[in-house]
């Protein structure tokens, strides 16, 4: 089977993803210009990642970026917010109480909800735009994206400590 998916590509784009997603917030402005810049980069090359992957017609092309370019917005707030919960977890790691933890699996559930439902939210608009076909090819893009990205953290993200050896 022929791989039109480029791993080093989405490889480059996941550890830029990791960076924005586990660095600290930017206090100074050099830094925050450098996250944008580089929030800015990640963006451009996950777009070039979609583009190449669905092969777009000009027509398509013109109906769609507009879609996804709202639809990366929303999911832009959903990442900000994970970046929030993960950066509460690291500050309570080594103090976490059961509140805490309740506090933070809620938080992580709701996100997950509402990526879920932001998802099925644009489905009708990305099936006015594309076929069937390339909609299914788009949300396999965004849920490899999104596998990759949950492994990398999964990766750097200790398990909460419980106490027991």
């Amino acid at each position: 089977m022929k791989r039109n998916f480029t791993n080093g590509g989405l490889i480059i784009i996941m550890a830029a993803l990791l960076l924005i997603c586990t660095s600290p917030l930017a206090a100074e402005d050099k830094a925050a210009d450098n996250m944008q810049l580089l929030i800015a980069k990640v963006k451009a090359d996950k777009k070039l990642i979609v583009a190449n992957n669905l092969q777009l017609t000009e027509k398509e092309a013109k109906a769609f970026w507009p879609v996804y370019e709202s639809y990366q917005n929303e999911l832009f707030l959903l990442r900000s917010r994970s970046l929030n919960m993960i950066k509460n977890y690291a500050d309570n790691y080594e103090t976490m109480t059961n509140a805490m933890a309740k506090k933070l699996l809620d938080e992580f559930m709701t996100i997950e909800t509402l990526r879920v439902k932001l998802a099925k939210t644009y489905l009708p608009q990305f099936r006015k735009v594309l076929s069937d076909k390339k909609v299914a090819r788009y949300y396999q893009i965004e849920n490899k994206i999104n596998a990759v990205l949950y492994y990398e953290l999964a990766a750097q993200i200790p398990y909460v400590k419980t106490g027991n050896p």
